[in-house]
């Protein structure tokens, strides 16, 4: 079969994740897509119509599902280096182990992000954290 995100670029968009999670007895395969400029409900609509008969024959999951496609939104997961690096300038609530082996939390702005490390910073301090010490991290919107 040809790569998920190689058939997103034919609609014009990109992969941000792919998750399969089980919500009131049903199997959802849910696809996050991104686009400059933001994503519409045609893009959902035109990836939706683009993946629906492939997975017909190749589904992407075992037995009965749902296809959903969407945005990931404006507060949304961060579970890998290039999602942080999408995301510098962000505010962001990063829940990690800190050096003392304890779970600790930080919200500010993420200030940085490479392959191995985050930056976080707030009016009170700025912190470095390994990407394999955060146990869950999100972008969040200050109403």
């Amino acid at each position: 079969m040809t790569n998920l995100s190689e058939l997103l670029a034919q609609c014009g968009v990109g992969l941000y994740d792919a998750e399969t999670v089980n919500e009131n007895s049903r199997t959802i395969y849910r696809i996050y897509i991104v686009k400059d400029g933001g994503v519409s409900l045609d893009d959902c609509e035109n990836v939706s119509r683009l993946l629906s008969p492939i997975y017909d024959v190749e589904p992407p999951v075992l037995g009965d599902y749902v296809l959903e496609v969407s945005s990931p939104g404006l507060e949304r997961a961060l579970k890998d280096a290039r999602h942080f690096k999408q995301s510098i300038g962000e505010l962001v609530s990063v829940k990690f182990i800190n050096e003392n082996g304890e779970n600790d939390g930080i919200k500010g702005t993420l200030v940085a992000a490479n392959d191995g490390e985050i930056t976080v910073g707030n009016d009170d301090l700025s912190l470095v954290i390994p990407y394999d010490k955060i146990k869950k991290a999100k972008t969040y919107i200050e109403w």
